[in-house]
């Protein structure tokens, strides 16, 4: 995964950045290596917000762009929360497409049981009653 890291209203120190790439890794084993990671970091200026230190970050997969925000009164927590939000969103997309790809071959598998069902109970009428059609109308 490639990940960039920027700054807005705060200076990105080089530990500030090495502490963001190895939460951030956490978010290999769900992610594809070809996913782009662009994290922005910044300092709210209004002095009425208290919880001014905000981490943003946008994912770009083969599928979903993934985003999220958390804000915090310490840049560091606020990675931190970045990450389990981004960490659940990527589960989620990668168990998604792990059951479009694998349930398609349960649900063919699930239908034709149903099919096989359907035909062995309606033979079973058949056979039980008398050789009689029961979805048939009975005429007077």
């Amino acid at each position: 995964m490639r990940l960039q890291v920027k700054g807005k209203n705060v200076d990105v120190s080089d530990s500030l950045k090495d502490y963001a790439a190895q939460k951030l890794g956490k978010l290999d084993k769900h992610l594809h290596d070809a996913a782009r990671l662009e994290l922005e970091l910044q300092v709210e200026k209004n002095p009425s917000i208290s919880e001014n230190q905000v981490a943003e970050a946008t994912v770009w997969t083969k599928g979903p762009i993934l985003r999220a925000r958390e804000s915090s009164t310490d840049m560091k927590a606020s990675i931190d929360q970045l990450v389990d939000k981004l960490e659940r969103q990527a589960r989620r997309y990668r168990d998604k497409r792990r059951r479009q790809h694998h349930g398609n071959e349960r649900d063919h598998d699930d239908a034709r049981a149903l099919r096989l069902r359907a035909a062995g109970q309606h033979h079973q009428r058949q056979h039980q009653g008398g050789g009689e059609d029961q979805h048939a109308p009975r005429r007077a």
